[in-house]
């Protein structure tokens, strides 16, 4: 009897499964430094060198033309107008320059754009690494490119890029563009001049906030599809509580910080997000605080942002950058207990009035420092185990617990305990879960058995070399070819979250699109007692066009596929295409008065605008 023959559903391979070949950062030679160390403000030049604020930092080498350019950025230090017209060029930054090398590049200053340059570089490059060393590969860009092109792409970093209140991510350009602008009349508070010239490109936090979103992009290509206040509001927390959390990798400022608040570390030197900026233009304080609450003198709180309340995307942000914070602390506070009790002969209290031991403060900041590295860690790698398209706070909860218990399957410090509290205390809480304890958090196992696929096994995968270095182009091709195959197979397409593009469409879906895998990367991931994890992770998305109110609207669903290293499927983290739900959510949103800021109406056709970023992150004088 002739074998059943299977009729799949067509499917496309996303822009980015190649194109992340074009992102090779530098591979270090035997004969290579390991760091060019490179000075930078660890928070931002209002803020005082006593406070740790000039720090050195360890740039991964590379070679480097002027600008400086490199594998993975490069720095366009020309002045800009408000219509993008350069208006002055100044002299490119070369670090190859044996004095620079023998110095750590330029000191920190205010007035020379040469240093701007490498402000911007250093806090890229290094927060770059991060990421790298978190998710165990390199990561790729997402913004829109020539993909028959085989040169190195780059995210071009803009120090003088805009003359107003702004920094952005232009994912249309590929473009890290920092705004500068006169300080407000009456900014008197901290070292800032009234009418001085401020460069947001200076400031530490608005840096590594920034790169967070060109790296999120690059990490999933649908987080800019704005379809729920949560979507567009988690990249601002996600890259808040990055800014932050990388914050703590600078010792000086951890211990100065830690030295003047006797060992907390919910103190606004910690805290505070983009404290210059906020001076200078209305605020008077920092624009964001990773400590969302007050308390009276009985001690309860008072939220100043509420889940169910707030609707601009930065007050939204705030919430998710305010429970990572809190769970941060409270593990922290849990840790330094002992040392504290050490320290005063087991009653745990210090004198206000004193300052700490030296030794305890040294302990105390090392303590800090790899808790928030923890932490970042968790933060970074949760994204391999979020939904592609529509992301909620609450699904950024149950990813992080899934992806952290799969490290550390005992958690005896109660790690995702303090996250589960943090969440709950700010009442968001995930979809379609019975309880919050942490068993009925995690992603489930696929509901339907799946296939082994024997051709996506580490056996059957094409190296080059490193596992965490991305294959070659031919070896992306054959990957995703594999993924399309298994998610378009009749028998498991609902298991994906996925349509027949041919099949009955239901009333108000107008167009149902062939399914696409937007990516495939290894994840490498190393836990506390070195265990070693490696998974395949494969984005697939479906475009549904749905009519609404006399207009056409394109929204997506699909699934997040976790491939063990036998080609086993372990996770599929869904949101359905063509979910009646979901999709009427999305169009309550979408035309919403929120909601225009995220998409284009051009005739009937509503769709996504990528390039938001810079409508959202303007500032307005006391706004």
């Amino acid at each position: 009897m002739p074998a059943k023959k299977i009729t799949r559903a067509a499917f496309t391979l996303g822009q980015g499964v190649e194109r992340a070949y074009r992102v090779l950062p530098y591979e270090r030679k035997l004969t290579d430094p390991v760091y060019r160390p490179l000075r930078i403000f660890a928070l931002d030049p209002s803020a005082s060198r006593l406070h740790g604020n000039v720090a050195r930092v360890d740039v991964p080498y590379e070679p480097l033309l002027p600008g400086p350019q490199g594998q993975v950025f490069e720095v366009d230090a020309r002045e800009f107008d408000a219509e993008g017209d350069v208006v002055a060029a100044h002299r490119a930054l070369d670090l190859e320059d044996a004095r620079y090398m023998l110095a750590g590049g330029i000191e920190p200053t205010q007035s020379d754009p040469r240093f701007h340059a490498q402000m911007v570089y250093a806090v890229c490059a290094t927060l770059y690494q991060r990421f790298k060393e978190a998710l165990g590969r390199s990561v790729a860009w997402g913004f829109a490119a020539d993909d028959s092109e085989d040169t190195p792409l780059r995210l071009r970093l803009k120090p003088l890029g805009v003359p107003e209140e702004n920094a952005y991510y232009d994912p249309d350009t590929g473009e890290l563009i920092f705004g500068f602008y006169p300080a407000d009349a009456k900014a008197t508070v901290g070292r800032n001049l009234p009418r001085g010239s401020v460069f947001t490109c200076l400031g530490h936090d608005i840096v590594a906030h920034e790169c967070t979103h060109a790296l999120l992009d690059g990490l999933r290509a649908h987080f800019t599809t704005t379809t729920h206040i949560d979507v567009a509001a988690f990249h601002e927390g996600f890259a808040d509580i990055v800014a932050l959390l990388q914050r703590f990798s600078h010792k000086d400022v951890v211990r100065e910080a830690l030295r003047a608040s006797r060992g907390r570390l919910d103190v606004q030197r910690l805290t505070g997000i983009g404290q210059q900026f906020g001076e200078t233009s209305g605020d008077f304080g920092p624009i964001r605080n990773a400590i969302d609450y007050t308390v009276d003198e009985k001690g309860k709180r008072t939220y100043q942002v509420t889940y169910d309340k707030s609707r601009e995307a930065h007050d939204r942000g705030r919430i998710l950058c305010a429970a990572v914070y809190e769970a941060f602390v409270t593990i922290y506070d849990r840790k330094r207990g002992k040392y504290m009790r050490m320290a005063t002969a087991g009653s745990g209290y210090t004198d206000p009035r004193n300052e700490l031991p030296s030794d305890l403060l040294e302990v105390l900041t090392d303590l800090a420092r790899s808790t928030a590295g923890q932490f970042l860690n968790m933060c970074i790698r949760a994204i391999d185990y979020c939904p592609p398209v529509d992301i909620r706070f609450g699904d950024y909860l149950r990813a992080v617990i899934t992806a952290d218990r799969e490290m550390v399957p005992d958690d005896p410090h109660g790690y995702r305990e303090a996250w589960i509290d943090a969440f709950q205390q700010r009442k968001v809480y995930p979809d379609d879960v019975p309880n919050l304890g942490e068993d009925a958090l995690v992603w489930r196992p696929p509901l339907t058995k799946l296939p082994t696929v024997d051709a996506l096994s580490f056996a059957e995968l094409a190296f080059d070399g490193d596992p965490g270095r991305v294959p070659r182009r031919n070896e992306l091709r054959r990957q995703a070819t594999e993924i399309g195959k298994l998610v378009t197979h009749p028998d498991f397409m609902s298991e994906f979250g996925l349509v027949d593009p041919e099949g009955r469409k239901p009333a108000g879906v107008e167009e149902v699109g062939i399914p696409s895998v937007q990516s495939v990367r290894v994840a490498r991931r190393v836990g506390p007692d070195s265990t070693v994890a490696f998974d395949l992770v494969a984005e697939v998305t479906q475009r549904v066009v749905r009519r609404h109110k006399g207009k056409r609207f394109e929204l997506y669903g699909g699934a997040t596929v976790l491939i063990g290293p036998w080609g086993n499927v372990t996770y599929v983290i869904r949101k359905r295409a063509m979910h009646e739900y979901r999709d009427a959510q999305a169009l309550d949103f979408i035309t919403s008065l929120e909601g225009r800021t995220y998409w284009n109406s051009k005739g009937a056709f509503v769709t996504p605008r990528r390039a938001a970023f810079k409508l959202v992150h303007k500032r307005r004088r006391g706004a």
